[in-house]
């Protein structure tokens, strides 16, 4: 078993043909070459193209694999949800100066969000205010000295 877990800091980046083959291997959770190509719509890529880049994505420490005789069987070494983050601080650090407040600014006015469709993220955001207001260790230690005081 070969399994070259890497940092954060290590990902490189995917090509557009690695991140369709993740996208294949995290639906499928594991499998042999021939089980990833069968996720593909058709016209189907060739056997030997898919290997080739499965064997980039290895070396680049984003599959693992098994193997059994003279096949192996393949496998993410990141979560597609740890993908997608990795991803999204990319864009927010590249094209807004790692600035939140200046991508939820350019999303909310360059994207074309119906009313009902804001009102669902703020919504969203509101919770998350809330739930990190409940975890928030500064908000716990107040109460405590208000109880004390």
């Amino acid at each position: 078993m070969v399994e070259t877990k890497k940092s954060r800091q290590d990902m490189k980046e995917l090509t557009r043909a690695e991140e369709q083959v993740m996208q294949c291997l995290w639906k499928i959770e594991k499998g042999f070459v021939k089980d990833i190509v069968g996720q593909f719509s058709e016209p189907k890529p060739a056997y030997t193209t898919i290997t080739t880049v499965i064997r980039v994505l290895v070396k680049k420490g984003f599959i693992g694999f098994r193997t059994y005789g003279k096949v192996h069987e393949y496998y993410p070494l990141i979560s597609k949800q740890e993908y997608s983050r990795l991803c999204f601080n990319q864009v927010v650090r590249n094209y807004f100066s790692n600035s939140y407040q200046k991508f939820a600014s350019f999303f909310t006015r360059e994207s074309d969000l119906s009313l009902p469709e804001l009102e669902e993220i703020k919504k969203i955001i509101e919770n998350r205010i809330a739930e990190k207001g409940r975890h928030s260790p500064v908000k716990r230690n107040k109460r405590k000295s208000k109880r004390e005081g």
